[in-house]
């Protein structure tokens, strides 16, 4: 009879159950990722191409997904990386817990509707929790937020948090920070530099002086060259015309640079080209001239100096001019860089980025700029919770004391809602090569005996105060994975059917009744691409 009845409950919930078996391989896929000791996935193409990775982030962006409930995750994910660049393991993980429960809790006759419902009550009373069990950040909370971002407890890894932690303390906002790299070198070179470097590729101009002290800078947006006034005809095939023309260049150019060295700057930094007559000049009046300098870099030298960035002579005065203690040429191998350090504006700092080939030095800087990402939003919520499962078990264990308040059977749907958040400690433990079952008994344990900030330490495979141990995690980003992973459920939940349409034509009218609903379904369609 039991049976019959589930058998009926399967078929009359047929497309949530379709839906829920198409999201939950894949998030069976993504839970073994989770934690420092994640495994990675093979991703192969149809010509034979192999990627390994364990970035769930990368999995969901590059895996071949057909099913439109399967999409909706990969889009989500994908969302919440770009948004926090950290986290999808854990959303991925919970998502499909939440779902299996859902599942078995629709075997057993529960309407969708009160599932969703019983979900919304518990994350509404998981972010109170939350929210309470929150601690204020510490200086160093930030290096083992980093570090647990970057996953194993590597020395390569250590010295990259390190870096990124320090960068993020110095500058306030991820706004305040540049990264680039070189190629070449190890990448215990690379390094973080109060103040900002710029790429020159090669000598800008052998007379200029490759060191200067209180340098006062002048940021220019604009090409520094001398175009043919109106009136003036300059034509290859007449030399005197040409004459003419390269004359007065020479003259408005030695006028041009006289005023620049008026108003007292000897540092000219341009976004554009400065022609080789305005290099001569500048080189003559003891000015150091730096073309090509990219739009991002011109913006952050104006801003750690207090330059104002102008594009018309006109515009010249001693209050646009930036100040900086010291701007000096050096070498990186053959090629050379420029750096820009003691700057008016104390928070602008760069992240000069090595690797031992293009390609390492290119996935490091990535890397680190993940990893401010995530490292802004930690400095600026300045609150963290205990890491290593310590909040999830803690959660659970105040959702079930909380669901024996409720005389209904929506005590049963955030019981499995508290049984769900305990996936998370399961498989760091299970991850790491613990006996996850027996982890989880003893983490219940230990917080029903008011260790509320008891978890786990993946690295020395051990019990701990994680609190204590410097093992924390982004307040923030905990509660933003709480919100949608119930969204996401709900929403599953919601679908009772897929219905395949026709492509709009062109031409095509759409009644004005339902024009709204139609555009957004559009603007699924099209994020489903």
């Amino acid at each position: 009879m039991k049976n019959e009845k589930s058998n009926s409950n399967v078929n009359k919930y047929q497309t949530i159950f379709q839906n829920i078996n198409a999201i939950r391989v894949l998030t069976e896929t993504l839970k073994t990722t989770l934690g420092p000791y994640g495994f990675d996935k093979m991703l192969k193409d149809k010509v034979g191409d192999v990627a390994i990775t364990n970035s769930s982030a990368v999995i969901l962006y590059l895996a071949n997904i057909k099913h439109p409930a399967a999409k909706l995750l990969v889009s989500l994910g994908v969302v919440h990386n770009r948004e926090y660049g950290d986290g999808v393991a854990t959303l991925a993980t919970l998502i499909g817990e939440l779902l299996r429960k859902a599942q078995e809790l629709l075997l057993k006759g529960f309407h969708p509707s009160l599932i969703i419902e019983g979900y919304n009550i518990a994350l509404r009373e998981a972010r109170n929790y939350l929210k309470n069990l929150s601690l204020k950040l510490r200086k160093s909370d930030l290096y083992w937020i980093a570090l647990s971002y970057l996953g194993s407890n590597s020395n390569e890894n250590k010295f990259i948090a390190k870096i990124v932690a320090d960068a993020i303390e110095k500058a306030g906002s991820k706004d305040n920070i540049y990264v680039n790299y070189r190629p070449g070198g190890s990448i215990y070179e690379t390094k973080l530099i109060n103040g900002i470097f710029i790429d020159l590729g090669k000598r800008v101009h052998p007379d200029m002086p490759k060191i200067l002290r209180k340098a006062r800078i002048l940021c220019i947006n604009r090409e520094f060259t001398v175009r043919a006034p109106p009136g003036m005809k300059v034509s290859s095939k007449d030399p005197r015309s040409l004459l003419a023309f390269t004359e007065f260049k020479h003259r408005v150019t030695r006028y041009v640079v006289g005023l620049i060295k008026k108003v007292g700057a000897n540092v000219v930094f341009c976004d554009k080209n400065i022609d080789e007559i305005a290099m001569y000049y500048l080189s003559k009046a003891g000015i150091l001239g730096v073309r090509d300098v990219e739009s991002e870099v011109l913006e952050l030298i104006a801003k750690a100096t207090g330059a104002t960035i102008i594009s018309n002579a006109r515009d010249l005065s001693p209050e646009i001019l930036g100040y900086a203690e010291l701007v000096v040429e050096d070498k990186i191998g053959m090629e050379e860089i420029m750096y820009v350090t003691g700057c008016k504006n104390k928070n602008v700092c760069s992240i000069l980025v090595r690797g031992g080939s293009e390609i390492n030095a290119m996935e490091t800087k990535r890397k680190i700029e993940s990893l401010i990402i995530l490292m802004d939003k930690v400095y600026k919520s300045r609150r963290v919770v205990a890491g290593g499962g310590a909040v999830e078990v803690e959660l659970a264990k105040r959702l079930r004391e909380y669901a024996k308040t409720i005389p209904t059977k929506l005590q049963i749907v955030v019981e499995a809602y508290a049984d769900a958040l305990e996936t998370i400690p399961r498989y760091l433990a299970y991850n790491a090569g613990m006996k996850d079952l027996d982890v989880l008994l003893e983490l219940r344990k230990r917080h029903a005996d008011g260790e509320i900030y008891t978890g786990l330490d993946c690295n020395k495979k051990s019990i701990v105060d994680t609190y204590k141990e410097g093992i924390v995690d982004f307040y923030d980003l905990k509660e933003i994975i709480l919100i949608r992973a119930t969204e996401f459920v709900s929403s599953i939940l919601k679908i009772d059917d897929i219905i395949y349409v026709k492509r709009k034509r062109k031409e095509q009218k759409i009644p004005k009744e339902i024009r709204e609903e139609v555009e957004k379904a559009e603007k699924v369609r099209k994020l489903l691409k």
